[in-house]
């Protein structure tokens, strides 16, 4: 079957490969029918997820409403004591936490700036919510390609407001600084009256790359923002801590932005469920990962960022024609019952496009040494 594909006149399941692609109804197909995932967790329907929160719930268990009672303040606790802070608030989104506490902070310091990586959230994926919604400024710091370090943000001539810091970068491959450089920018900021937040969607993520408890990680910020529907596998959710004067406030916010919902209890269990199921695998997941890397490192067709990863989380670069490999991979998929990617983006370099890979409990049931063959077969299917 192999030669004959090389030589572009193979028909695989009916189809001609060259001349007709995938179409959706295609993909849910091989979707259904596949049992191995490289990324993330094997996928659950709504209907098995609900099924999996009706176990995990305490029968006797009553319903938050506005943000009160014991299941969601509990959890709130939860968290604020694990991240070392005094209070936390629970809210639908990031997108809702960041931008409150950046604004809390900037109007106590009298100053709307705001200094972070250009390839930030608030930056690339949430339409200026942070200048029309909350009258912010931002100011970006260092190369989009690289972490910024403390002489980036000493170049600034500005009074800064608030400083944000992603921990880990996903734009860029889930780089992280090293932990004498986070003190550095932590402490000069802090130094100069800056407010420091920390953009952690990802931070579950951290705790091996710096082998420090989260407390201490989040204990250089004086906000912290963290996911739950991540690798956590949350429905969704989030949870902003900080000082209980800041926490209270941001509350007020969040009825203002109607993020006060009459109750949030399904995200809420999710969140708890996902932090008993999956924060003490985060180790295996980093380790895989670079496992991973190392293997793929072999393939000439393949470059990876960063190398080795530095968390759960990496980019591959893959040389090649863009939509052939496309194509290959969902034809692998219907070939091995294994999902490797299932779309790629373009890059600067034309010869190259990417995916991100995200290692969760699916990718360990995969043996390591099984994933460079199956990329091999999608190069040599995509010539």
């Amino acid at each position: 079957m192999l030669s004959s594909f090389l030589h572009g006149k193979s028909v695989v399941k009916g189809w001609w490969y060259f001349s007709m692609s995938i179409t959706e109804q295609d993909k849910e197909r091989i979707l259904s029918q596949c049992k191995r995932f490289l990324a993330m967790h094997y996928p659950r329907s709504p209907r098995e997820v609900l099924h999996d929160l009706t176990e995990f719930v305490d029968p006797e268990a009553k319903a938050d409403r506005y943000g009160g009672g014991e299941l969601i303040t509990s959890f709130e606790e939860e968290i604020a004591h694990l991240l070392g802070k005094e209070a936390a608030v629970f809210m639908p989104s990031g997108t809702m936490c960041q931008p409150i506490a950046l604004r809390i902070w900037c109007e106590r310091k009298g100053c709307k700036r705001v200094a972070y990586h250009p390839t930030c959230h608030l930056e690339i994926h949430e339409y200026d919510g942070y200048q029309r919604l909350h009258g912010l400024e931002r100011v970006l710091l260092g190369s989009d390609r690289q972490v910024f370090t403390l002489e980036d943000l000493k170049s600034v001539p500005e009074t800064l407001g608030a400083l944000l810091i992603e921990l880990p970068q996903r734009e860029i491959g889930g780089q992280l600084p090293s932990w004498e450089e986070l003190v550095e920018i932590t402490t000069w900021a802090r130094e100069r009256g800056i407010a420091t937040h920390l953009d952690g969607a990802r931070l579950w993520e951290c705790k091996p790359f710096y082998q420090r408890e989260y407390a201490e990680i989040a204990g250089l910020f004086d906000t912290v923002y963290v996911s739950f529907y991540k690798v956590l596998e949350g429905i969704a959710g989030a949870v902003l801590a900080g000082p209980a004067d800041i926490i209270a406030e941001a509350r007020i916010w969040q009825r203002r932005q109607g993020g006060n919902l009459i109750s949030l209890y399904p995200y809420v269990l999710s969140a708890r469920q996902g932090m008993q199921k999956h924060l003490g695998r985060i180790d295996e997941y980093c380790a895989k990962a670079r496992e991973i890397a190392a293997a793929l490192s072999d393939l000439p067709q393949i470059e990876i960022l960063p190398n080795p990863p530095q968390t759960n989380m990496l980019h591959l670069f893959l040389r090649g024609d863009r939509e052939r490999l496309v194509d290959a991979a969902w034809r692998v998929a219907e070939e091995t019952q294994t999902v490797l990617f299932r779309m790629l983006t373009p890059t600067l370099v034309p010869q190259y496009s990417k995916f991100e890979l995200s290692i969760g409990e699916a990718a360990l049931e995969i043996p390591t040494e099984e994933i460079s063959p199956l990329f091999r077969r999608v190069f040599e299917m995509a010539e």
